[in-house]
C-alpha cells in the first residue's frame, strides 16, 4: 500500500467508500462479506475508511461500526458526514452527530465532513438559525472531531466562494473526480483551485461508480496495448495517482475481487504517464459524446430569461452519458424562469452561437430528461423519511 501525509498521519492512499457494501437478495448490507473486506483491507494497508448518514439507508455506519470495533481504534481512520444536503423540516447537528457516534461505536471520528456542500444546500450550512458549522467547530474543539472538512459537488466558482467564505476553517475537500468528469464536471479546475488553496483532496467516485471499469471492447484494446496485465478500472485509479495534491481514492468497492483488483493496482503504483493519460482523456470524449460548448457564454447575454445555458449543456452532456441525479442537483437551487424549460424558443441564443449549436432543442430534450428522472429534492424526502423509520425502531 501506498501512503499520503496528512499533518502528522499516513493515510492509506486507497480509501473503502461505504456506499455500495456488498447486499443480499433482499438488498440488505451482507455483513459477513462486510466484515471479511475489512479484515482483508487492514491486513493490506487500507486504513482509511468512508461512511455517511444516508449510505444504505442509514445501516451503512452501523455495520461499518461492527465491522472496525473489532480492532483497536488507533489502527484505522473513520469519516463521517453530516447530512445538511438533504431537505428537511430542521436541521439538528447535535442530534445527528451523537446517532452517528452510537451507530459507529466510538468516541470520536477522524475525519468528519459537511455532506455535499452545493448550490442548493449553502444557505442550509450558513444559517445561524441551525448553527451546522459553530457545532462541528465546537466538536472538533472537544477532540470529537479530529479533522473538519467537507463534499462538494458544486460549480468551481460557488467552490472558491464558500472557501473563501470561511478561510482556514476546513483541512481538506472531498470532490468527484476521474478522467471523464475531468471535463465534463470540470474536475481539473476544482483539482487546480483547491491546490491553491493547499487544501488536500480525497476523491470520490474515482471509477463513476463502475462506468469506467467496463468500457467498449475498442477502447479496452488501446488500454491493454499499453499494459496488458492491468485491468481496466485500475486505469481510472492510476488518472487519479497521476494527479497533484489527491491525498485518499475512496472507491465503493462491493464484493472482496474489486477490493483485491484495487490493492494490486495501489501495491503496483503505476500513476499515468502524459501519453497513457492523454488516451484516456481520448477515450473520455468518446464516452461523453458532448456537444460542443466551449462556454463562451455569447448565447446567455442576448437570452430574455437569464437562462445558464452553458452550464444546462454541460449538465445535459452529463445526462446523456449517464443519467445519475448527482448531474441535477444544482438545478433544485434555481427558480422555474431559470430552468430549461422556460426556454421561450426565441433563437437568439442560436443565432449568436459560434458552434452553430440548436440550443433549444438541447434544452428540450434536457427538460424531458430531467421530469423523467426523480429529483434529489425527493431522494432527500425519502432518505428524510427512512432514516425518521429507523430512528423510531
Amino acid at each position: 500500500m501506498i501512503y499520503s501525509d496528512f499533518k502528522d498521519l499516513k493515510l492509506s492512499k486507497l480509501g473503502l467508500g461505504c456506499m455500495r457494501l456488498p447486499v443480499k437478495e433482499d438488498k440488505t448490507i451482507d455483513e459477513k462479506q462486510v466484515f471479511d473486506m475489512v479484515d482483508y483491507a487492514l491486513k493490506h494497508g487500507i486504513n482509511y475508511f468512508d461512511t455517511a448518514w444516508p449510505y444504505h439507508d442509514g445501516l451503512s455506519e452501523i455495520v461499518i461500526g461492527k465491522a472496525l470495533k473489532r480492532y483497536p481504534r488507533d489502527s484505522y481512520y473513520l469519516a463521517d458526514k453530516y447530512p445538511g444536503h438533504q431537505i428537511a423540516s430542521k436541521y439538528d447537528p447535535k442530534d445527528i452527530f451523537e446517532q452517528q457516534l452510537q451507530k459507529c461505536q466510538t468516541d470520536y471520528f477522524d475525519f468528519y465532513l459537511l455532506h455535499n456542500v452545493y448550490e442548493n444546500s449553502f444557505d442550509v450550512y450558513e444559517d445561524p438559525k441551525w448553527g451546522i458549522i459553530d457545532y462541528f467547530v465546537e466538536q472538533k474543539k472537544l477532540g470529537r472531531i479530529k479533522h473538519l472538512g467537507f463534499s462538494s459537488h458544486a460549480q468551481v466558482n460557488n467552490l472558491k466562494d464558500f472557501l473563501d467564505r470561511h478561510p482556514g476553517l476546513f483541512e481538506f475537500v472531498q470532490i468527484q473526480l476521474n478522467y471523464v468528469d475531468y471535463s465534463l464536471q470540470e474536475a481539473k479546475k476544482k483539482v487546480e483551485l483547491l491546490n491553491s488553496y493547499h487544501l488536500p483532496i480525497i476523491v470520490m467516485e474515482p471509477i463513476r461508480g463502475g462506468k469506467l471499469a467496463s468500457l467498449s471492447a475498442e477502447d479496452e484494446q488501446r488500454l491493454k496495448a499499453l499494459r496488458p496485465d492491468s485491468s481496466i478500472a485500475s486505469w481510472a485509479l492510476n488518472f487519479n495517482l497521476s494527479l497533484d495534491g489527491i491525498a485518499v481514492i475512496l472507491s465503493g468497492m462491493s464484493n472482496m475481487d474489486q477490493l483485491k483488483d484495487n490493492v494490486e493496482t495501489f501495491e503496483r503504483n503505476k500513476p499515468l504517464n502524459s501519453e497513457e493519460k492523454q488516451v484516456v482523456l481520448e477515450i473520455a470524449e468518446t464516452l461523453k459524446k458532448a456537444v460542443p460548448c466551449t462556454k463562451c457564454r455569447y448565447c446567455t447575454a442576448g437570452c430574455p430569461m437569464q437562462i445558464d445555458i452553458p452550464e444546462m449543456i454541460a449538465t445535459y452532456n452529463e445526462l446523456k452519458m449517464d443519467k445519475r441525479v448527482n448531474a441535477i442537483m444544482w438545478l433544485d437551487a434555481l427558480e422555474a424562469d431559470r430552468l430549461p424549460g422556460a426556454c421561450l424558443k426565441c433563437g437568439a441564443c442560436e443565432k449568436i452561437c459560434p458552434q452553430r449549436i440548436a440550443i433549444p432543442e438541447i434544452l428540450s430534450e434536457l427538460t424531458e430528461i430531467i421530469e423523467g428522472m426523480p429529483s434529489w429534492k425527493q431522494i432527500s424526502k425519502e432518505r428524510e423519511e427512512a432514516a425518521n423509520k429507523l430512528k423510531q425502531k
